[in-house]
């Protein structure tokens, strides 16, 4: 069963790290223009300067259709060209803007985090000795009892 799931935990770690750096998701957009635009230039026999404007209107879904794929492979790699802007590459970068939108500037830090863990920690123990001291029980104190064992 773990071995099904490595290739998409890696799939997903890779789209995590596409979508968390705008220099990497531009990178892997104009490669994927120029591989495209190589691809169909052989699949076609079109100028390349014809498959780069294919390639950019074709991953823009804009589609004005002065130029379309006549081959089998074209078509193919057209498909694959659409479906990867459409459900990933654009996806991502929506996610990425939009993840930037929505900023908590309230939310504590991780370091911030910790510190009132370890605080929230020393105040329990300190709570716990004044119990211990004065003789109070779990039930007398406003300090929570062990939670049982399941």
């Amino acid at each position: 069963m773990r071995l099904l799931l490595t290739p998409a935990r890696w799939v997903y770690r890779g789209l995590i790290w596409l979508a968390n750096s705008p220099r990497t998701l531009i990178l892997s957009y104009l490669l994927l223009i120029a591989a495209c635009s190589v691809l169909y230039h052989f699949f076609e026999k079109v100028a390349y300067g014809d498959a780069v404007w294919w390639a950019v209107v074709t991953a823009s879904t804009v589609g004005y259709g002065d130029i379309s794929p006549k081959t089998g492979e074209g078509r193919f790699m057209a498909a694959l060209l659409i479906s990867i802007m459409v459900l990933i590459v654009v996806p991502l970068i929506t996610a990425h803007f939009a993840s930037k939108l929505i900023v908590d500037h309230d939310a504590f830090k991780h370091e911030e985090q910790e510190e009132l863990k370890n605080n929230l920690r020393h105040v329990r123990r300190l709570l716990e000795d004044l119990a211990e001291r004065e003789g109070i029980t779990a039930e007398d104190s406003a300090v929570p009892a062990s939670a049982p064992a399941d």
